[in-house]
């Protein structure tokens, strides 16, 4: 009795595996690139998703390259989104640090620490203005 042919899989040749394949890499980087440019005021959604995003969008874009993959574009995409977030993301750390440190902030919070109402608290809040403005 003759045997059965092997399994031809989707491209109906047994011998040869399918050249290119689907590039998840280049899919998750985009949808990455995209919430770390939503989400670029949040550390997790700027720094987290925009680095995971640029590595996943560089790796896809490589298989892509290599003909390993398809989507090349939405790789490179997805990357430069990342990117986007992630720098985005790291200039309002940059400022928030910026702002925390600050001769103003630090009055301002020593300020609400000594007060003891609501008007004085109303008054820390007017001086921090005044102090910003000038």
């Amino acid at each position: 009795m003759p045997s059965a042919p092997p399994y031809a899989g989707p491209q109906g040749d047994p011998g040869h595996p399918q050249q290119r394949r689907g590039n998840g890499m280049a899919v998750a980087a985009l949808v990455l690139g995209i919430l770390a440019i939503v989400f670029f005021w949040t550390v997790f959604g700027g720094i987290v998703l925009g680095i995971i995003g640029l590595v996943l969008g560089i790796f896809g874009a490589r298989r892509a390259r290599g003909g390993m993959a398809p989507h090349r574009g939405m790789a490179i995409t997805g990357a430069v989104l990342g990117a986007i977030g992630l720098i985005a993301g790291g200039l309002i750390i940059a400022l928030g640090v910026s702002i925390l440190n600050s001769h103003e902030f630090k009055n301002y919070s020593d300020c609400l620490q000594h007060a003891h109402s609501q008007s004085d608290r109303q008054q820390c809040v007017d001086d921090y203005k005044n102090d910003v403005k000038h």
